[in-house]
Order: C-alpha cells, then structure tokens, then sequence
C-alpha cells in the first residue's frame, strides 16, 4: 500500500493526516504519520470537476490566433465558433478534443461538464473522443437549430445526460420552454448561459427550472436575491470572461451566498486547466480563499452535478490529487 500525507482538504475544512491506497482503492484515511515514507507530500484533496467546458472547438485553439473579442461574434449562434465548427471534419474536432481531454487528466481533472453543440453528431464525437480515458464527462447536449423539435430532444435526452442551452437572448422563448419542460420530464440536468453580454429577465429563466446557470456577468444585486431563492449554483469562467473584458460579480455572489462552481469555457480560448482559473481568481479576486476557491473545484460541483460525493474516504475511489499549496502546483494525481 502506498502513502500520501500532509494537509487533507475535507468538506469542513482542512486536517492534517494521510491516505493510504492501493488498486485504485483508498483503504486508510489516518491522523499523523503514516506507517511508512509517504510518496507524496502536500495539500490531498479529491481531483478536480470543471464545471463548465465547450471542449469541441479545441481545434480553433491552433487554427485560429486572431479571434473577435466580441461575445456575439465570437460564440453568438451565427458567430465564428459555430461556422468553425459546421466546416470542420469530425477527424479535426475530436483531435482537438482529445488533446483537451489530455490536459484535464494531466492537471488533476477526474470530471467535467461540457456544453456540446452540433446536436447528435456533437454527442457522437465526444463519446469517440472519450474512448480509452479514464475521465468522465457529463453531456448537455443542443439541437441543431434553435427550435424544439420533439424527436431530436427525445434522441438528444436519450443520448446524454441533459441539454445545455445558450441564452434565453438567442431563443424564441417558447421553443426554449419547450426544450426544458421536455428535459425536465425526463429527469435530465438543464444547463443554461444566462447574463453573460447583457442582463437578462432572471424571472424568465428561472421559470425554466434549470439545474445551473452560467456566468451572470450582468446580474444585478436583485437578480442573485431571486437565484439564491431557488438555491441554483452559478458557474463562472474568469478566464474566458476576461478575454471579453468582462468580469464575475464576486462581491454580489459572495453576499447573497450563491453556491459557486468553476468551468473553463471554450477550449478555443485557453487550456481547460482548472488550476489556472483558480491562480487567476487568487490574484486578481480577494473575496475567497484558496481553501474556498480549492472547495469550488471539488466537493461543491460533485454535490450541485450528482456525482459521487463519497471521496476521500475508506474504500472510496482513489480520486485525488495533491499539490504545492504555496504555488498551487500539481505534485501527484492518483491514477483514477
């Protein structure tokens, strides 16, 4: 059995003590010393969960150096991205694919939630992507066009575990109530963009019944009193909204004590390297700690997404990683 020892970080804080392990299996969770020389040394907490990736436009990274900064012309549902995408083979974009996945289990990431466009054939080349990986992909797939059509939501919802829709701005709302209801009779996640370039009518998207929204840059004061009613966790994408020139409201999600989650984005603009974004929010946000900020990447999106929340502990998966707490550098990933 092999020993990791130091400071554990735990859902109530952090405790000094060690993990033993073997065959992918945590046997001992101890106080202290272990019994024998540890391999590693350094802050042990579970790996890491992005809450919140578009790994299917990797590709772009590469291609294209000169993007717009411009969320419309950019990711807008006739904008550069998705042109990219509709000319590009299959081949290109689950290579692309797969270096992004490659950098996630490489820098601790065990799961992610990626927002998956080109309705059925987007499906089809993240499962090709994914094959022969031991990371673990939570799939909010989108229709073709932006119009409910009951047989591809059907399809969709059968082959995914939810839909993950851009803004109500882009959508006749109707089709989008639409698109919901059909998810949420189906007791799938429903994921939605929401505020990101513009406020948008919080009230309107909350009738939608979503699981999570992402980014509400523009969300006022009142906006985050309504979500934090319903209790839905926010994910934000510091880097990618950076690249806009646009930036989280910290201060209201902090005050109205919004469950807070953490995504990259578009793979087209960085590398889906969670840690980044929390060395990006440790230096330019002081409303966190490192401790919270490290709380956001694990245990909370492990309870917001369903995923198993039994982690570190006795006979649980060895899913961890531990780090240079100083540098928030990586020093060993479990193989999980």
């Amino acid at each position: 059995m092999d020993y990791v020892s130091g400071e554990i970080l735990t859902e109530k804080g952090i405790k000094k003590g060690y993990l033993g392990f073997q065959k992918n299996r945590i046997i001992e969770v101890g106080k202290g010393i272990p019994p024998k020389k540890p391999i590693c040394k350094g802050l042990i907490l579970p790996t890491f969960v992005n809450a919140h990736t578009h790994i299917g436009d990797s590709f772009i990274r590469k291609k294209h150096k000169k993007l717009p900064k411009n969320v419309e012309a950019l990711v807008g549902p006739h904008g550069l991205k998705h042109r990219l995408l509709n000319e590009a083979s299959d081949k290109e974009i689950v290579a692309g694919m797969k270096e992004s996945l490659d950098i996630m289990m490489k820098t601790g990431t065990s799961h992610f939630c990626d927002f998956r466009e080109n309705g059925t054939r987007g499906i089809n080349q993240i499962k090709n992507a994914l094959k022969n990986t031991n990371i673990s992909s939570l799939i909010l797939s989108r229709p073709d066009q932006l119009k409910y059509n009951k047989d591809e939501i059907e399809t969709l919802l059968k082959n995914s575990q939810g839909i993950g829709a851009s803004s109500i701005s882009d959508w006749d709302y109707s089709e989008l109530a639409k698109v919901a209801k059909h998810a949420k009779k189906r007791k799938k996640i429903f994921g939605i963009h929401a505020s990101e370039r513009i406020r948008e009518d919080v009230d309107l998207i909350l009738d939608l019944k979503p699981d999570f929204l992402v980014h509400m840059i523009c969300a006022t004061d009142n906006d985050f009193e309504r979500v934090k009613d319903y209790n839905i966790p926010v994910v934000i994408c510091p880097r990618a909204n950076m690249f806009y020139g646009l930036k989280p409201n910290l201060k209201l999600i902090k005050k109205h004590e919004i469950d807070l989650l953490i995504g990259t984005d578009n793979a087209m603009l960085n590398p889906p390297n969670i840690l980044d974004e929390i060395k990006h929010l440790k230096k330019t946000y002081k409303e966190f700690s490192v401790q919270e900020l490290l709380h956001f990447i694990t245990y909370g999106p492990r309870k917001a997404l369903n995923l198993d929340d039994c982690i570190l502990a006795s006979n649980s998966k060895a899913e961890f990683t531990v780090l240079d707490k100083k540098y928030l550098r990586t020093l060993y990933i479990s193989n999980y």
